[in-house]
């Protein structure tokens, strides 16, 4: 097996992991990006998006990360495009392994961002990004004047469908049960919003359309019974799986599973040790924020070396 050792190792890639790079690059840190196989994060899967700043006409997610790549490329970032399988940061210098490769690093910066959790049908992984969706707030203006529809019960799904309003038509937010999980003011909003319907005791048991969703499908979980509703976008809110468990046992956790971090910071409970973009953060979810962190904890790991006389 390879080794190499580097001042900072950034593990994941996306906004904030590209971010971080550019930035301790341009401090002369030389950082090594294990990027992954799948690399780029969420935004690879993201066909059109126009709320990143300084792209008037928009981007597609795809060309937006190969120039968050390329800017860390230019500064001299090196990417590797394997998994890491493995992180020792129980003692300096940290340690990571690829299949392939040995690094060891003085510092870590964590951006191994979080998965959205999906349904699990076939119609819904084919019309991904052609109607089906997890993030309204990075969608929802494709739909203006159109019925749609939200899965979940929780915060996040209520969240989701009164944020739709804004442009759809009609808002059905899908539950399997007969109440929500959702706090009480949300709630109320919810219910008490003229444009949202709640289809209760229901599932989606399939995504209608051939090239763009045109409906769902939804099953009454009561009575077997399924009825067509047609809508041109469906919006999955069932939650986020932060891709953490790479660091069980090391790192300190959340309920949900997100990386904790000191507030203000992106500090993790070992010192060297930082967490940037969507593994740190069950709130916000945007490239954006992401992108932000990432140049956090590139600073943050800047002046931690400095002060540990690594120039």
């Amino acid at each position: 097996m390879e080794s190499a050792h580097t001042k900072v190792l950034i593990i994941g890639s996306g906004p904030a992991g590209y971010t971080a790079a550019v930035y301790a690059a341009r401090a002369g840190l030389e950082p090594i990006v294990v990027a992954g196989f799948v690399f780029g994060g969420q935004l690879m899967i993201t066909t059109e998006v126009e709320n990143y700043p300084g792209f008037p006409d928009g981007v597609t997610g795809p060309e937006l990360m190969e120039r968050f790549q390329a800017q860390a490329e230019r500064f001299g970032a090196r990417i590797v495009y394997e998994d890491v399988t493995k992180v020792e940061l129980g003692s300096r210098p940290f340690a990571a392994e690829t299949d392939t490769e040995r690094f060891t690093a003085d510092a870590v910066l964590i951006a191994t961002g979080a998965s959205a959790k999906w349904l699990g049908i076939e119609s819904e992984t084919r019309l991904q990004n052609n109607g089906v969706s997890a993030c309204a707030t990075c969608d929802g203006a494709f739909f203006r004047d159109q019925a749609v529809a939200v899965v979940g019960g929780g915060d996040t799904a209520l969240e989701e469908a009164l944020f739709l309003t804004r442009f759809a038509t009609r808002v059905t937010l899908v539950h399997r049960r007969d109440a929500l999980r959702g706090s009480k003011i949300m709630q109320e909003r919810v219910l008490a919003h003229e444009k949202i319907d709640v289809a209760w005791n229901s599932v989606v048991d399939e995504v209608l359309g051939d090239e763009y969703v045109t409906g769902v499908r939804l099953k009454d979980v009561v009575n077997d019974k399924t009825r067509d509703l047609p809508v041109g976008a469906l919006f999955v809110a069932i939650g986020h799986e932060p891709n953490t468990g790479l660091f069980d046992g090391q790192l300190e956790r959340d309920d949900a599973g997100y990386l904790v971090v000191t507030p203000g910071t992106t500090r993790t409970n070992i010192e060297g040790v930082y967490a940037c973009g969507d593994v740190a953060d069950p709130t916000y979810r945007q490239a954006i924020t992401a992108a932000g962190t990432g140049c956090m904890a590139s600073i943050e790991a800047e002046r931690w070396l400095a002060e540990q006389g690594v120039e």
